[in-house]
């Protein structure tokens, strides 16, 4: 593990740090590969979940599975960056809320929008970004 200030061997690349997939969120990232959202839902309740999780926020069961999801959402709430945490980031970028139409909220990039044109309650769909042969990336575009 590298310390804050230790600069990883991918940020000296200028790339973006991409996400390290645990035994928790890989089928998540498998999916990905696959241009699929799957999501945990509870075979208990049915909720969907975001992030990964043990147990069901809602009946606090176990009893799991991953299921696929329409992509769609609304977004919930946004900011611009300006002012990028690494160069390899370019400004200026959305970070966004997203409600999907399941329900949870999901973290991320709404791509390919004028950020003075984005407003709290637009609809959008989720991107696939390949990034590496192992990475493939979730972002959001208007719909």
């Amino acid at each position: 593990m590298h310390a804050a200030s230790e600069p990883t061997e991918t940020m000296m690349a200028g790339q973006i740090p991409l996400p390290v997939p645990s035994k928790m969120t890989e089928p998540f990232w498998a999916g990905m590969r696959q241009n699929k959202l799957l999501l945990q839902r509870c075979k208990t309740c049915n909720a969907y979940r975001w992030t990964p999780q043990v147990l069901c926020r809602d009946c606090y069961s176990e009893d799991y599975e991953w299921s696929e999801v329409s992509g769609k959402g609304t977004v919930f709430s946004y900011t611009v960056v300006h002012r990028p945490p690494l160069p390899a980031f370019k400004a200026p970028y959305i970070v966004a809320v997203i409600e999907l139409a399941e329900g949870p909220l999901m973290l991320t990039n709404v791509i390919d929008c004028d950020p003075a044109a984005l407003k709290v309650g637009d609809k959008v769909k989720v991107a696939f970004e390949k990034a590496t042969d192992e990475v493939t990336l979730y972002r959001f575009r208007l719909a």
